[in-house]
């Protein structure tokens, strides 16, 4: 492939890259090309709902392991994280969350992003929503990423519900909507049993543009500079080497894992760090790679003894019917999420908002990693994680080969109010098992075992089995300190013509799953591109 030039170069074909290819691309005087590391979103798993689960260890993700985790039991815990296009939409369990306001107006009031509180960022939410089921000043309606209620819920994920108002937890119809306390079935990026992910639904309708590029199997090996101005990027595809030049801007959104590694690739980071690996060091930027945070959290694990989860699924004849369902009629076990049903809510009456977030499966051992039950039992599980952990961790390089997975320290329980919190979690799911709602069908509970009740006894399980739940933000902050990444219309700071767009840029963790929230930065991303004010959400440009 020759060199080519474009007006914009986007590096990461995830949920911002997607959003950001199809709102620039709309004004015909651009030209974009998007760069994705790995493949097409051809996969069928991919567009099944129920296929998350099998997506996590595959070629569809990057195959990360952390650093062994000095809080955690010195584990290397797997850290999966999208390789495809759409990214983390593609791959997710199709949660739809957003947070509370109360999040957005922290990032403004006290961390320095001013321009991004709520009621500055909430016309972005609205503009990508395209809810099927609700329409009020909470929701969208004519946006690109679809959101639907749970078509048929499970019948334990109701009783999951059930039981949680038997403990005297309130229902809550819409976590996004006045307000998130409550348990109930979540919003999913799902449409017609079909997944709707940010390739589906922003990027798929653009391609026919005559003005956006797509390349896949692309990887980004460094950005290129004139001076402090990024004039392009040179990537790595099928064993040969291009180049492709930017004349307007170079936007990052790698991801919280791949845009810092490219910025430390191209000479951007700690000094140190840069100068052990032999990389030319272009900036100091002691915050390149830090401030890493994560929800942490920890899996209890039911098993019944009866077979109404989706266990029973996973023998043949029972899939194939669930198959032959799905095929004729979009309908049936493989059109669920798995993840159906959830709470918010308060570790203590001392809490504002809720600090706890839990995740319901109908099913147990969904995903690699996660405790199951025996081959011929049936289960269910329920995770739960502090929702804005304190501890921070670092993104850095293991070598200057652009090939080599970097070096990823959450630093899971570094402070010790996150374990604390976890473990204030994992005895209110046990609590949740008890009512009757649920314990009429539970056998036993494998994980914790009942053995486990003190404090010191919950807190070194939760240590040796909690995992990620792939939500990594903040590698590149934003803020107005001379210490934060970019600034507040996203710029890298001492830098011209390069932005960075993605979740990386989030300056603390928000109280919900993260890929809604990331679709709102690009969305307010391609304003501040394009130079103009919020587009109103019915004005969306991907209609005409």
């Amino acid at each position: 492939m020759s060199d080519r030039s474009y007006t914009h170069i986007i590096v990461g074909g995830g949920t911002a890259g997607c959003v950001l290819a199809a709102r620039l691309s709309a004004d015909p005087k651009l030209k974009v090309l998007l760069l994705e590391a790995g493949s097409r979103d051809w996969h069928p798993y991919i567009h099944m709902p129920v296929g998350f689960a099998k997506i996590t260890a595959s070629n569809l993700t990057w195959g990360y392991s952390t650093e062994p985790q000095q809080h955690a039991g010195g584990r290397r815990i797997p850290y999966a994280q999208g390789r495809v296009l759409g990214g983390g939409s593609s791959v997710n369990a199709e949660v739809f969350t957003r947070g509370v306001p109360e999040d957005y107006d922290r990032w403004a009031n006290e961390e320095g992003c001013r321009g991004w509180s709520f009621k500055e960022i909430q016309p972005c939410f609205l503009r990508s929503e395209r809810n099927t089921a609700l329409a009020d000043d909470w929701h969208g309606t004519d946006g690109q990423l679809g959101v639907s209620n749970v078509a048929n819920p499970q019948p334990l994920t109701r009783q999951f519900v059930m039981a949680c108002q038997q403990f005297g937890i309130p229902y809550n119809h819409d976590f996004n909507g006045a307000r998130q306390e409550g348990a109930g079935y979540y919003q999913v990026n799902v449409v017609d049993g079909r997944r709707c992910s940010a390739a589906r639904g922003y990027l798929d309708p653009a391609r026919k543009r005559n003005n956006l590029t797509v390349v896949t199997e692309a990887n980004t090996q460094r950005i290129l500079f004139d001076g402090n101005r990024a004039t392009g990027i040179e990537y790595r595809r099928k064993g040969k080497v291009h180049q492709a030049m930017a004349s307007s801007e170079v936007l990052l959104t790698a991801g919280a894992i791949g845009s810092p590694k490219l910025l430390m690739l191209s000479g951007i980071g700690p000094a140190d760090h840069l100068r052990e690996l032999g990389i030319e060091v272009r900036a100091d930027m002691a915050e390149v790679g830090a401030n890493l945070a994560d929800h942490v959290n920890i899996d209890l694990v039911a098993e019944l003894h009866n077979h109404l989860s989706l266990d029973k699924y996973k023998k043949l004849h029972w899939a194939a019917w669930a198959g032959l369902q799905y095929l004729l009629f979009r309908s049936g076990p493989v059109a669920s999420n798995v993840v159906e049903g959830g709470l918010f809510w308060h570790s203590g009456k001392d809490r504002g908002v809720p600090d706890l977030q839990f995740h319901f499966l109908a099913g147990a051992g969904a995903e690699d990693g996660v405790g199951s039950v025996a081959p011929e039992r049936s289960g269910i599980t329920l995770n739960c994680y502090g929702l804005r952990p304190k501890a921070r961790g670092t993104v850095r390089l293991a070598s200057a080969d652009p090939s080599a997975a970097p070096k990823i320290d959450p630093n899971f329980f570094g402070d010790s109010e996150d374990l604390s919190i976890t473990v204030k979690g994992l005895k209110l799911g046990r609590k949740i098992f008890s009512q009757p709602a649920l314990a009429k069908h539970i056998q036993r509970v494998i994980l914790p075992d009942d053995s486990l009740s003190t404090d010191d006894e919950l807190s070194e399980f939760v240590r040796n089995h909690a995992r990620t739940s792939y939500h990594p933000v903040g590698t590149c902050r934003m803020g107005s300190d001379a210490a934060s990444v970019v600034d507040t219309d996203l710029k890298l700071r001492g830098f011209e013509s390069l932005r960075i767009c993605d979740s990386s840029v989030f300056p603390s963790l928000i109280g919900s799953n993260t890929n809604a929230p990331t679709a709102m930065v690009a969305e307010k991303a391609s304003d501040l591109i394009l130079g103009r004010r919020v587009i109103p959400p019915q004005n969306n440009g991907l209609q005409k």
